[in-house]
């Protein structure tokens, strides 16, 4: 099965039998299914942003959604090749019902998704995903006659548009940027972050001439896999190593990730995009700050120091913002590189990350090495276990939880535990068919061992005759 329904939208690999994958026929149904629902709770406005990333399926996918969007009766303004934050304030700017972004984030080529927006550009709820399933799983919808079909038209300057709202952001200093005079490494996995990154640096004030570029021809042909982890990351790793530049930035298929290299070619951490944004936002206003259960615990230490509360959510961008809001949090988000920053929109935005990071690393006035050993050091190991369709997941994270009933536990998704400094999360992927076992210590071995002896648990559980 390779189809998956959650908070995070429709996902599937491309091609195979229906149901089962993410098959026209499927791309149609689920489509029908959103449009209906966006025509249900928004009667007068048939306002509908479209925006893909550039993977080799965008196209077909493309022409099937829009062309069923019209069949619903709405009226489809395309941005075409984009990213995610830029149809999210497209969706707003446009004042539109609702937006689509064609996009498995991370996931690799064969993959891609519909992420599904309301009209305020942000994840439909968890109870709007809801309907939407049902709807399109009981075929409760009606295509329009000829003369009620919806309108379709493009537009290409939303990344543009993008650019301006972030360079217009209080704590942006373009010219503190431009006088630091970076060199920069950027790798956009052949994919939209190859056309926004780039033009997003010379706007900040870095110079053309200092900007390498590598794996940015939008042609959807991956250079690597496009998760931004340190081990898919050989090729800016050496580039940095090699050259003399200041910092490296890495973005996934649909830039709402941001992923930093040292100038010495060592990962900065994706966990550390986040608490490094943050810390520098909470110098300028002290505020709260949030990240799910499977982020990095030095969120919590910075915001602390610098006066604020912490709090944590279930995993997925729409529990975040939801936490976000009920606890006025002045920036948040999730420590795979994701940065929500309020005073722009409530989505993940990694050119947002991209232009605060800058301006604190230029008014810092120390190497990006330096910057990283400033904030508090924690190790996360990052371990999945791969599902069958004879699995019981809820059955595993109870006997789990039963395991470790003396310690606390945090179960508002998945399960937490709580070792002192210490914590393993597992939990059932949004995206992949996989569990996910976090685990986090000062230092790596501990990390390590903490998550082994959690998957070891699993495993016994696993091989227990069954009854």
């Amino acid at each position: 099965m390779t189809l998956i329904k959650s908070i995070s939208g429709i996902r599937g690999i491309v091609g195979g039998k229906t149901g089962d994958a993410l098959t026209p026929i499927d791309i149609v149904k689920f489509t029908a299914a959103y449009g209906t629902w966006l025509r249900r709770t928004n009667p007068d406005n048939l306002k509908v942003i479209l925006g893909r990333d550039a993977r080799l399926s965008g196209p077909m996918v493309s022409k099937l959604v829009i062309g069923t969007l019209q069949g619903v009766g709405l009226n489809v303004v395309d941005l075409n090749l984009s990213t995610t934050p830029t149809v999210e304030l497209a969706v707003e700017m446009e004042q539109a019902a609702g937006g689509i972004i064609l996009t498995a984030s991370h996931n690799p080529i064969q993959w891609n998704a519909l992420k599904l927006l309301n009209h305020r550009g942000e994840f439909i709820s968890e109870a709007d995903g809801a309907e939407v399933l049902r709807i399109a799983e009981e075929e409760d919808f009606i295509f329009v006659d000829v003369k009620k079909l919806g309108t379709y038209q493009q537009d290409d300057t939303y990344i543009q548009k993008h650019i301006e709202h972030v360079l217009a952001l209080e704590l942006v200093d373009t010219e503190a940027i431009a006088a630091a005079n970076f060199k920069i490494v950027v790798d956009a996995v052949n994919s939209t972050g190859g056309i926004a990154v780039p033009m997003l640096l010379q706007a900040l004030g870095v110079n053309p001439d200092q900007i390498k570029l590598l794996n940015c021809d939008p042609t959807g042909n991956f250079a690597h896999n496009p998760e931004p982890l340190p081990e898919h990351l050989r090729e800016i790793s050496q580039e940095l190593e090699h050259g003399s530049y200041n910092l490296g930035i890495v973005v996934d298929p649909d830039v709402d990730r941001l992923a930093l290299m040292c100038e010495d070619g060592s990962p900065f951490g994706e966990e550390y995009t986040l608490v490094a944004v943050a810390d520098f936002v909470l110098k300028n206003k002290v505020g709260n700050t949030v990240s799910n259960l499977s982020s990095t615990a030095a969120l919590k230490d910075v915001t602390l120091k610098a006066g604020g509360a912490y709090f944590a959510s279930a995993v997925g961008e729409v529990n975040v913002v939801n936490t976000m809001k009920a606890n006025n949090a002045i920036i948040g988000g999730e420590g795979n590189g994701g940065i929500i920053y309020p005073e722009s929109h409530y989505g993940r935005d990694a050119l947002v990350g991209i232009a605060l990071f800058l301006t604190s690393l230029a008014k810092f006035g120390k190497s990006v090495s330096v910057l990283r050993k400033s904030f508090p050091s924690y190790y996360i190991s990052k371990n999945k276990i791969e599902l069958t369709p004879d699995i019981n997941v809820d059955y595993i994270l109870s006997r789990i939880q039963s395991k470790y009933a003396k310690q606390p536990i945090n179960t508002i998704d998945g399960v937490r535990i709580e070792f002192d400094r210490e914590w393993v999360h597992l939990r059932k992927s949004n995206t992949e068919p996989i569990i996910r076992i976090y685990s986090e210590s000062e230092t790596h071995t501990t990390a390590s061992s903490l998550a082994n002896k959690i998957i070891q648990d699993i495993k016994e559980i696993l091989s227990e005759p069954r009854s």
